[in-house]
């Protein structure tokens, strides 16, 4: 009997534990919580976006870093599978904008129960308010042939309170750094280094962006729907995306702003810099002369009426003075007075309104963590270490992440189970 202990009860952790349990196999899952699942009881606020109904040949063009990493993996265990093995294990779905997959009764917690009970079924042991602060190996003769560099191999690991546990596998699922409340606070990384791994840089993504100007604190609360962002770098384009967006205290957020976030990964430093911009399209579905024919129409019907009661009539009313103020109008100005000029700062500040981003939100508000284990050190087929023998990763805490929508939660459960099974089949011998 082999005993695999999986470090971490979120979502990479629980499919570990279920698709590690196969044969006469021990399984033990660690958690360092009070409960597993932490994570996924907030994620879709609360209803739990478990993945994605996109056609499995378009999921990798949705990943950010290291896409090609999960070919093997996504492979073995897609986006529909996913949802054939909820189905299967007694837990309906359904499928909403986005193409975002939910339980049908919208509650994160049904997920969790169904993981749970899947675990409980295969006799998998969940310990909670366990720590692990270190992993236990030993020496191994290299091997001969030259084609694997694992100079050690897992034999146990050391728990805070002292308990030493013997294993043959061990899978590290620990999360990453976003919202460290529910126990992914980067203890897994600090465990990962301990054998020799790389760590690449840790940095907040899928977070909000901080804005300079102090207007959109007037707009808090205000959500924008179908509009178009561009983020630049000075002239460089460095994301383009439609979709909504939400102004909040500090700046802006949204599942369009989310998006975006992913892509800043290249320009931090210009992010530190204060360089980089956000253009708003208020009204992408018109081109500049459309908008233009469309503002003298309305300037014509009403124009005895003041810019801004023409203005509303476009725009949510609580953006008009932020608009009239960016197109430099006076709010009182009738529409018969405005002029050609005046028409074209309107359109430009329509089609262009830009403000600046000052950063980002930290790891409170990041649903995920850009960064983590350096893939270029774990086979891609199983999560096994190159370095060392017995140990895998899944989930957020290898470097590789994707735009919003249960992508995240997608690799999760793939790289999740590509361990476990894995992990299963491991035979530790020199």
């Amino acid at each position: 009997m082999k005993t695999i202990v999986i470090v971490g009860g979120g979502a990479a952790g629980l499919m570990a534990a279920i698709s590690a349990s196969a044969g006469n196999n021990r399984v033990i899952l660690l958690e360092r919580m009070e409960k597993p699942g932490r994570k996924l009881y907030i994620t879709g606020k609360g209803r739990c976006n478990v993945t994605t109904a996109c056609p499995p040949e378009e999921f990798l063009s949705a990943v950010i870093t290291n896409p090609r990493f999960l070919y093997s993996s996504f492979a073995s265990f897609n986006n529909q599978d996913m949802i054939g093995f909820l189905n299967e294990a007694g837990l309906k779905t359904k499928v909403e904008r986005g193409q975002r997959v939910f339980p049908e009764s919208d509650r994160a917690a049904d997920v969790i129960d169904t993981l749970k009970r899947e675990c409980s079924r295969r006799k998998v042991r969940i310990h909670c308010h366990s720590r692990v602060t270190e992993i236990l190996t030993e020496d191994v003769e290299p091997d001969p042939s030259g084609k694997s560099k694992q100079k050690s191999r897992v034999t146990g690991l050391k728990l805070e309170d002292g308990e030493t546990i013997a294993c043959d596998a061990l899978i590290l699922a620990c999360g990453g750094k976003s919202y460290p409340s529910t126990g992914s606070d980067g203890s897994g990384y600090r465990l990962a280094e301990q054998t020799g791994h790389r760590i690449m840089e840790l940095q907040p993504s899928l977070v909000p962006f901080v804005i300079r100007e102090g207007w959109c604190k007037d707009l808090t609360g205000l959500s924008l729907k179908n509009v178009s962002v561009t983020v630049k770098n000075g002239k460089k384009k460095v994301y383009e995306g439609f979709g909504e967006m939400l102004f909040t205290h500090f700046g802006v957020s949204g599942p369009l702003i989310l998006t975006a976030s992913t892509c800043l990964g290249a320009h931090q430093k210009a992010l530190i810099a204060g360089s980089l911009t956000l253009h708003l399209d208020l009204k992408p579905a018109l081109d500049h002369e459309q908008l233009d024919q469309r503002f003298l129409r309305e300037l014509d019907t009403w124009r005895n009426k003041k810019i801004t009661n023409v203005i509303e009539r476009m725009l949510p009313r609580k953006m008009v003075p932020v608009f009239l103020s960016y197109a430099e109008l006076d709010e009182n100005i009738r529409a018969r007075d405005v002029t050609k000029k005046d028409r074209r700062r309107m359109v430009e500040s329509m089609k262009n309104l830009m403000i600046h981003i000052q950063g980002v939100r930290g790891f409170q508000e990041a649903i995920v963590t850009r960064g983590g284990v350096n893939v270029k050190q774990v086979d891609p087929a199983t999560m096994e270490s190159r370095l060392v023998r017995g140990l895998y990763f899944a989930g957020e805490i290898l470097d590789v992440d994707a735009v919003t929508g249960g992508y995240n939660l997608q690799i999760a459960w793939s790289t999740g189970r590509a361990a476990g099974i894995a992990a299963g089949k491991h035979q530790n011998e020199d």
